[in-house]
């Protein structure tokens, strides 16, 4: 498998813990453990230390290629000087011995007798010591403690934002987390995340699950809210982590039956012999998910709610704040509270609407789109779009109003009040923009200004567009394009709080960040949308800045050799 990043989230600033926790694991944790996965206590216990056990190899192989390049300048360090004076011995001759005599000056015969002497020194009385709450305040002490420097080094301020990228490398899923401090143009990576499989989607939530541990609700959290994260995998269940809780080994929550799904092994429906054939579609479920999560919509206003989409061709609702372990029938089952089946062919994407919370929107293989009432399904509206559909997103600006992204390279804009209720009648788009050479992976629109999108596809180009508003027409625009050196762009995603940042990812397995202002052409064409939004535009110099990322070894050493 490849090298790549398939999903990136942003995280608002101020949500993160300043100083997060450890994870701690303790009978009460194991047993939470055994729960959420259903299986015995002692099989909690073992995969657990088998987690452990990759993130210390993982951690061991990156000290291993830092020891390599320490290795000459350890070696230097070892050398003996043969030539110093203090070996200055002739090799062929033994040594004398020393004479009894000779030790009369030591005077060893009155060793034992004690005789007053006069203290001096700085120490030779009591008062003559100071003492200091810490070691920080003693000025004779120079190195801090290693938890304190840790403890500075983990550190997440206010004004920082977190920055979630789902990657894939070497075989090895999981979450990176990084912080970007926008003053100061810094991205580093914080901690990260074992997975147990590929991921394919995330989804930020501030809703704390019923049967995350205790540990993880301490502090400014403890009241009601938090720092998740929503991640979906080729596994049909989806895991929920903390983000405030370090070298955590098991999600704070699981969505689905880890008993029933992952024990499953497709069968083919032939020989084999003859004709390769395709695995059977597993059985659907109403309670949970058979087929892996590929997209996920957390609802913003109905805080426990979270939707999921699958390959299974269903939309699931679930509610965080029932507990995944208990099981049942009806009202005291822990799996999903409903299920949609509103699709012929794998589910690829769902959203929430903002201003309409009870309003879901979906699109699918089956190259349809589709938008209901989450309490009354069966009388929602859709459309054909002719091609798989790759992503899908309100407009923030207008509830009515929503962008698909296709697998042919198109992005469709659409008016829900003017869809039929019936796909065999014609569905017209209110706009079409061919926005790339082969799929349109990702698409997102700026939550500050009114009519700014940005698109992403396979031709490596990250792209961001104006629409311009003329009584009924929509006018479409290219402001700005550029490679940013993720290869195939998998994910673009405007920043929360700064209104001409965004962040993309792709098949190199690598995070930028793009501050779109940097550019005259985007600070000509949105600047009237900032200013009449109520945002700040920061003037930069042209040629200046505006692409951060985490700079690889290999780049370093380019770089080296250059200068």
């Amino acid at each position: 498998m490849s090298n790549l990043i398939s999903a990136v989230a942003w995280v608002k600033r101020g949500v993160a813990v300043q100083h997060p926790e450890k994870y701690v694991l303790d009978d009460k944790e194991l047993e939470r453990v055994s729960a959420l996965a259903r299986i015995e206590l002692e099989d909690a216990r073992i995969e657990l230390e088998r987690a452990h056990l990759a993130a210390q190899e993982m951690d061991k192989r990156e000290e291993d290629e830092e020891g390599d390049d320490n290795a000459e300048e350890d070696d230097e360090d070892d050398w003996v000087d043969e030539d110093d004076d203090a070996m200055d011995v002739d090799s062929g001759a033994a040594p004398k011995p020393k004479a009894e005599d000779d030790l009369a000056e030591y005077n060893l015969d009155d060793y034992d007798n004690d005789e007053p002497t006069t203290a001096v020194g700085p120490f030779s009385n009591i008062k003559g010591l100071t003492y200091y709450k810490d070691n920080e305040e003693d000025p004779y002490i120079t190195l801090k403690d290693e938890d304190d420097d840790e403890r500075e080094e983990l550190e997440v301020l206010p004004t920082d934002n977190l920055i979630v990228v789902a990657k894939t490398e070497d075989e090895i899923s999981q979450l990176e987390i990084y912080v970007y401090d926008e003053s100061q143009e810094n991205l580093y990576a914080h901690h990260d995340l074992m997975l147990p499989n590929f991921p394919l989607c995330l989804e930020w939530l501030d809703f704390p699950p019923a049967s995350s541990s205790s540990h993880a609700q301490h502090g400014p959290h403890a009241n009601g809210f938090g720092n998740y994260i929503a991640v979906g995998t080729l596994d049909p269940e989806i895991e929920i982590w903390s983000l405030d809780v370090l070298e955590a080994m098991y999600p704070s929550s699981i969505l689905g039956r880890p008993d029933e799904t992952k024990a499953h092994v497709p069968v083919p429906s032939g020989t084999g012999k003859k004709k390769k054939k395709k695995p059977k579609h597993r059985e659907a479920q109403s309670a949970y998910h058979v087929g892996a999560v590929l997209g996920l919509s957390w609802n913003r206003h109905q805080r426990n709610l979270l939707a999921s989409a699958s390959a299974d061709r269903t939309v699931k609702l679930w509610d965080l704040s029932r507990d995944p372990t208990v099981n049942g029938e009806g009202g005291e089952a822990a799996g999903a509270i409903r299920s949609f089946d509103v699709h012929k062919g794998e589910v690829q994407a769902v959203k929430w609407n903002n201003l309409e919370p009870t309003v879901l929107l979906t699109g699918s293989f089956d190259r349809t789109v589709r938008t209901f009432d989450s309490r009354a399904p069966t009388t929602g509206v859709g459309a054909i779009v002719g091609s798989d559909v790759e992503a899908l997103c309100w407009d923030p600006w207008e509830s009515y109003s929503f962008y698909v992204s296709l697998e042919n390279g198109l992005v469709l804009n659409f008016d829900a009040r003017t869809l039929p209720s019936n796909l065999e009648q014609p569905s017209p788009a209110r706009f079409t923009v061919s926005a790339h050479d082969g799929p349109a992976s990702s698409i997102d629109v700026n939550p500050h200004m009114r009519g700014c999108i940005v698109t992403g596809g396979a031709d490596k180009l990250v792209k961001v567009w104006n629409v311009d508003e003329e009584g009924d027409k929509r006018n479409v625009s290219l402001v700005t394009s550029r490679d940013l050196g993720v290869g195939k762009v998998f994910s673009t995603v405007f920043s929360p709080d700064d209104p001409l940042t965004l962040a993309a990812a792709g098949s190199k397995a690598k995070l930028q960040i793009w501050d779109v202002g940097s550019t005259f052409g985007a600070r000509k064409a949105f600047g009237a949308k900032l200013r009449a939004a109520g945002k700040e535009l920061k003037e930069k110099e042209e040629g200046k800045g505006g692409v951060i990322g985490v700079q690889s070894d290999d780049e370093e050493s380019d770089a080296d050799e250059d200068e």
